[in-house]
C-alpha cells in the first residue's frame, strides 16, 4: 500500500476559520487529497488580527474539531494565515563571496546570499515573516534562477521580504497553541492564496492576485515570475454587507444573505424583482429591485474597493508590467457585479481565481473563499517541515529549485 502523509492547515479569516487536512500519496506528491474541511464563523477576530484571545480560540477549536472528525485524524501541526493591516514588504538585496576556490556555487552559497538579504532595518516591533528571492547574479550574469553548480566569485540576490507586527504574530501564536496544535510555520495569507490560484503562466507573464477576505484585502503582485510587490488593505467584503444592511434597513445578518442570493441569481433580467421569500428574513422583506441593490448600493463600494487597488498598484511602479491582468479570490469575489466594476475601473483582464490541483472532498473548497486554506496546502508541499524550531529556512518559500536547496540544507541539519 502506498504510503502517505498528513498535512492540516487553519485559516484564520476576519469572516471564518477554516480548516484542511489533506494527504500526500508518495506516488503523486503534487496533487492534495482532502480528507477533511470544516468552517466555522470567526469571533475574536478583526480585520484579521486578534481582538479578543477566548473567542477565537473558541472558534478555531470549532473549526478544527469538526475537521478531526471529518478526517478521522488528529491535527497535531499546522499551517496557518497570518493577515492584517500590518503586514508589509520590501525589497532587499545581498552579496556573498563563492566559498569554493574553484568557484562552483553551493546550497551553502544560497543560504548566506539569503541570510545576507535579511539583514535589512526593520522597526522594533516588526518582524520577518517571509524572504522570498526573486532572481540571483552570478558575477556579471543577471537572471539567474537556479545558481546551484555554476560557476563564479561572486553571488548577488535580489529578495522580496515580507514583515508582519511581533505583537500579532504572537497573539496567533498563542491561540493556535491553546488549542492545542504545533504550527508548522505562519504564511501571508495573500501569498497562499496567490499559489492557489494563479498559474505559472500568468506569473511569468506578470500579474496581480488581489484576495477580498470578510476585513483585509491582500494584494500580491508577480513580474517575471517572482514575487515583486504585496500590501493589505483595512477594508473587505464585509464594508459591502454594511452598506446593504443601512441602505435597506435591515440586520448584519440579513444583508449577508441577501448579498449571497443575489450572487447566486444575478443571472436574470437585471430590471428583475428579486424574490426573498426563501430567505425568510426576521425583517420580512418580500422582494427588492436587483438594479436599486446592485447598482445603488453594491456597485459604488466596489468601484471604491477598485479604486484603493489601483492606487496601491500604481504605487508599486509595476503597473505596466502586468499584462496577465488580475485574478481576484477571497469570499468577497462571489460578490454580484465585481467582475465589471474590476475591469471598468482598472482597465485590464479580470477573472475569479478558483483553488486546483485538489481530489477527495472538494465539493465545498473548490471556490475562490477557500483559496487561502488550499494556498497553505501547497505552500507546505515546497517547504521543509522545521518551523518549530525556529530555523531560518522556514522563512523561504521554496518552490522549485529552492526546494532542492531546502533539502540539501535539511541533512545537514541536526
Amino acid at each position: 500500500m502506498a504510503k502517505s502523509k498528513q498535512i492540516s492547515s487553519i485559516d484564520i479569516g476576519s469572516t471564518k476559520i477554516t480548516t484542511l487536512v489533506a494527504q500526500v500519496r508518495e506516488e503523486d506528491s503534487s496533487k492534495l487529497h482532502i480528507v477533511g474541511a470544516a468552517t466555522s464563523p470567526s469571533r475574536g477576530v478583526r480585520k484579521g488580527q486578534i481582538v479578543n484571545i477566548d473567542e477565537a480560540v473558541e472558534s478555531i477549536v470549532e473549526s478544527v474539531e469538526s475537521a478531526e472528525r471529518m478526517a478521522g485524524y488528529n491535527v497535531a501541526r499546522a499551517w496557518v494565515s497570518m493577515d492584517g493591516a500590518h503586514i508589509a514588504s520590501q525589497n532587499s538585496q545581498g552579496v556573498v563571496a563563492i566559498s569554493d576556490p574553484h568557484g562552483e556555487i553551493s546550497a551553502e552559497d544560497v543560504r548566506r546570499v539569503l541570510e545576507a538579504a535579511r539583514a535589512v532595518s526593520l522597526p522594533t516591533s516588526s518582524e520577518i515573516l517571509h524572504v522570498v528571492p526573486r532572481s540571483f547574479s552570478v558575477d556579471s550574469q543577471q537572471g539567474v534562477k537556479d545558481p546551484i553548480g555554476m560557476t563564479g566569485v561572486r553571488l548577488e540576490v535580489e529578495t522580496h521580504i515580507i514583515t508582519g507586527s511581533t505583537t500579532a504574530l504572537k497573539n496567533l501564536t498563542k491561540c493556535v497553541s491553546e488549542v492545542g496544535c504545533d504550527i508548522s510555520g505562519l504564511v501571508f495569507g495573500g501569498l497562499a492564496s496567490s499559489l492557489a490560484v494563479l498559474t505559472d503562466t500568468e506569473k511569468e507573464l506578470g500579474v496581480v492576485c488581489v484576495d477580498i477576505g470578510g476585513g483585509t484585502t491582500d494584494i500580491v503582485i508577480y513580474v517575471d515570475g517572482a514575487l515583486s510587490y504585496t500590501s493589505v488593505l483595512p477594508v473587505g467584503a464585509r464594508n459591502v454587507t454594511n452598506d446593504l444592511a443601512i441602505g435597506l434597513r435591515i440586520s448584519l445578518e440579513s444583508a449577508e444573505k441577501i448579498k449571497i442570493f443575489i450572487s447566486q441569481v444575478r443571472g436574470k433580467d437585471k430590471e428583475d424583482e428579486i424574490d426573498l421569500t426563501p430567505l425568510a428574513l426576521p425583517e420580512e422583506l418580500k422582494t427588492i429591485s436587483y438594479k436599486t441593490v446592485v447598482e445603488g448600493i453594491i456597485r459604488p463600494r466596489l468601484n471604491e474597493l477598485f479604486q484603493m487597488i489601483s492606487s496601491e498598484i500604481k504605487k508599486s511602479n509595476l503597473a505596466g508590467l502586468t499584462p496577465a491582468g488580475l485574478v481576484i479570490c477571497g469570499g468577497g469575489a462571489l460578490t454580484v457585479g465585481l467582475v465589471d466594476s474590476a475591469k471598468r475601473i482598472l482597465s485590464m483582464p479580470v477573472r475569479i481565481g478558483v483553488p486546483s490541483g485538489l481530489s477527495g472532498l472538494i465539493d465545498e473548497i473548490e471556490s475562490p473563499a477557500f483559496a487561502a486554506s488550499v494556498g497553505l496546502l501547497k505552500y507546505s508541499l515546497d517547504n521543509v517541515e522545521e518551523a518549530s524550531s525556529g530555523n531560518f529556512l522556514d522563512k523561504i518559500p521554496l518552490t522549485g529549485f529552492m526546494g532542492k536547496v531546502g533539502n540539501a540544507l535539511k541533512s545537514l541539519l541536526p
